[in-house]
């Protein structure tokens, strides 16, 4: 079985385990897909997903953050991590992370390089443009 095969396999089977309420089975096999493909996006957005559902909320966030760093212009990355770091407890982090799903919604583009720095509406942008 080549290694896409395998990996599809395993997401497969953790995805049903998701279905079925069995969230450890989930996240041990989501994290072997990681494990498998480090740069597989849907592997670390659904780990994020499981372990957040099995209240593990610090390896959610964590997972979160690599899905952006993999996808930064994807919304429902940005959605759940804002989603995950709201269970957290860390509401600037969750509004900052739910405005860039908004700015990814309205067409924007988040660069690598904005991942850490708090999004800045486009209506401010405009503003600052012309003073």
């Amino acid at each position: 079985m080549s290694l896409s095969a395998e990996l599809e396999h395993l997401f497969d089977e953790a995805t049903g385990d998701v279905a079925l309420g069995e969230l450890g089975a989930a996240v041990e096999k989501f994290r072997r897909c990681t494990k498998l493909d480090p740069g597989h996006f849907e592997s670390w957005h659904a780990l994020g997903m499981a372990l957040m559902k099995s209240g593990l909320i610090e390896e959610a966030v964590a997972a979160g953050l690599r899905a952006v760093e993999l996808r930064p212009n994807d919304q429902l990355a940005w959605s759940s991590l804002s989603l995950f770091y709201v269970r957290q407890g860390k509401q600037r982090e969750a509004e900052a992370a739910a405005l860039k799903a908004r700015i990814i919604s309205w067409g924007g583009d988040i660069r690598k390089a904005q991942l850490d720095q708090p999004p800045t509406p486009p209506s401010a942008q405009a503003s600052m443009s012309q003073e």
